[in-house]
């Protein structure tokens, strides 16, 4: 099993952690009280995948702690959605519509996460209709987000792709455990053409590739790098 029951020091209430994410801001004591009360705590290995493409919705998640990648698969490619991080919720798609999800989910390092089923979550909803708002707003703020995703894959120049993705990722000038088949996936490109332009950016001194990690040695110029133009 890759899933254990975690237990919690403190409450989320008493944490915040509700009240960060836009979904939760804002509600009374009584209704978050009242989510952590009919939800459930895991901890998952990375790589658990908490649902795929097609399937019924039956949870709604939060992610506490690690990491969330939400994805769909085309043939052998793979279009990254969302990179979540904590607080953040996902699997909205079992509350609303047709309660299917449209992507799939997964683990990409050990994770805390809180689930909450969609018969809890709609008594939680009649109880708090301004939460569907706020539902249907977080949807559409992600499907935005593709948009504007897919926008700069297909207008705008690999370099400066590439130096955002580096410097968003980057603790203390260090890109750990992102390998070249990820920021491919990430950048929406071959893997040749990510360890090509990882290369231009070796090359020209702006960072260095090392064991499981690619260290930025310059990061004005990787700044200036993401404000390029031409191609």
């Amino acid at each position: 099993m890759d899933a254990t029951t975690a237990s919690h020091e403190g409450t989320l209430i008493e944490s915040g952690a509700f009240s960060s994410v836009d979904l939760f801001r804002g509600l009374p004591q009584s209704c978050l009280r009242l989510i952590e009360e009919k939800s459930q705590v895991h901890d998952y290995a990375p790589g658990h995948v908490f649902f795929r493409y097609g399937e019924k919705g039956e949870v709604l998640f939060f992610l506490e702690k690690g990491h969330v990648q939400t994805f769909r698969i085309s043939g052998t490619k793979k279009l990254i959605i969302a990179d979540l991080k904590p607080p953040a919720v996902f699997g909205e798609m079992a509350c609303v519509g047709q309660n299917m999800y449209h992507c799939s989910a997964l683990a990409t390092q050990s994770s805390r996460i809180r689930s909450i089923s969609r018969a809890n979550m709609e008594m939680v909803l009649e109880q708090h209709p301004e939460i569907t708002r706020r539902l249907l707003d977080l949807l559409s703020q992600r499907f935005l987000n593709v948009l504007q995703n897919l926008e700069e894959t297909s207008f705008r120049p690999l370099i400066p792709r590439l130096a955002k993705l580096l410097l968003e990722n980057a603790e203390d000038n260090y890109i750990r455990d992102l390998t070249h088949k990820e920021i491919a996936e990430r950048l929406r490109v071959y893997r040749e053409s990510a360890t090509s332009a990882l290369g231009e950016l070796r090359n020209a001194g702006i960072i260095s590739i090392e064991r499981k990690c690619i260290r930025i040695k310059d990061r004005p110029r990787l700044e200036r790098a993401t404000r390029e133009t031409s191609k």
